[in-house]
């Protein structure tokens, strides 16, 4: 055996690494909190820049150290707080109570003023229309009878249309195929028209309601480039009917108005040549509060209510809900 078959030995070397090395992903976290506390704050002087000044105010007043958001009441916890409660008492803890800014006595006496004759007028109103249309009703049905019981006027009945509505008893004597109230085009009132406008006179005569007289017509035009028209028409046929009731006492004080409708306003809407569109309405016009009082409809131990006013009280920062206003 030689000299190059002796066994070697064998050097193992161990490399050691310097340097700082790997340090984990700690760093990253602090990072993204930063970022996002640099956001919230960015956002936050958007926010600030954005706000009003009336809302800041707002927002200021309910962080105010001085404003009274402690309860008085305790729990007997003796702690402490001594069991005072952060939030306002009876409010529930999640919601924003807004503040509300005080208001003077002079404010709050007028609003209740005011809030006291908006109800007087509507009590007064409520009474005035109960007892209006108990007088219309008992008018529809002597109209009625009277009709019944004159032979006469029973076959002009169906001439007759009788209904309560919002603006208030509306008598309307309306044509029928054959049998007009007027000639064809003419103004002049044939008799039998004369004979149920004077029996509806005499009805309504004692009543306190003003008057509205409106005459109607077909839709069935004149020929074009006639200088007299269904307007025309419409408002000699009222005034006729007017001069009618002036003959039968009606006083010319409740004379409201005298209107020409023409063919805008017809009794049967689809069909608007029918003879029945031809009519007179007779309108006994609801009163008001104040033409009531005028009359003494309400006693003498009534309190008349303050005249309305043309603007509203001045706005307080909350309005009552509900609340009626008379401009």
């Amino acid at each position: 055996m030689g000299k190059q078959d002796e066994l070697q030995p064998i050097i193992v070397k161990k490399v050691i690494k310097k340097g700082d090395g790997h340090h984990g992903g700690a760093w990253k976290v602090a990072y993204a909190d930063f970022v996002t506390a640099m956001m919230a704050f960015f956002l936050l002087m958007w926010l600030v820049n954005m706000t009003t000044d009336e809302a800041k105010e707002v927002i200021a007043a309910f962080y105010d150290p001085a404003r009274d958001r402690v309860s008085e009441s305790t729990s007997g916890a003796g702690g402490v707080m001594g069991g005072l409660s952060m939030s306002p008492e009876g409010a529930m803890a999640d919601q924003l109570q807004m503040p509300v800014p005080p208001r003077d006595s002079g404010s709050m006496r007028q609003e209740q003023e005011f809030g006291e004759a908006s109800r007087n007028i509507q009590n007064l109103e409520a009474q005035l229309r109960a007892q209006e249309d108990s007088n219309f009703e008992d008018a529809q049905r002597e109209l009625e009878k009277a009709m019944r019981e004159n032979p006469e006027l029973e076959e002009l009945a169906r001439h007759l249309h009788i209904d309560i509505t919002p603006e208030g008893l509306r008598i309307q004597i309306i044509d029928q195929d054959g049998r007009p109230m007027f000639p064809s085009g003419s103004a002049n009132m044939l008799p039998h028209m004369k004979t149920l406008l004077t029996k509806v006179a005499e009805t309504v005569r004692d009543m306190p309601n003003d008057i509205s007289v409106r005459g109607h017509t077909d839709a069935v035009p004149y020929p074009p480039g006639a200088s007299y028209t269904n307007w025309e028409l419409s408002a000699d046929r009222a005034n006729a009917a007017r001069r009618t009731l002036l003959d039968e006492n009606i006083t010319e004080s409740r004379l409201s108005n005298v209107i020409g409708m023409a063919d805008r306003d017809p009794f049967i809407e689809d069909d608007p040549r029918d003879a029945q569109n031809r009519r007179i309405s007779i309108i006994m016009l609801r009163e008001t509060v104040e033409q009531a009082f005028d009359r003494g409809a309400f006693g003498d131990n009534a309190a008349r209510p303050a005249p309305r006013q043309a603007e509203p009280p001045p706005a307080s920062f909350q309005r009552t809900p509900g609340s009626v206003y008379f401009p």
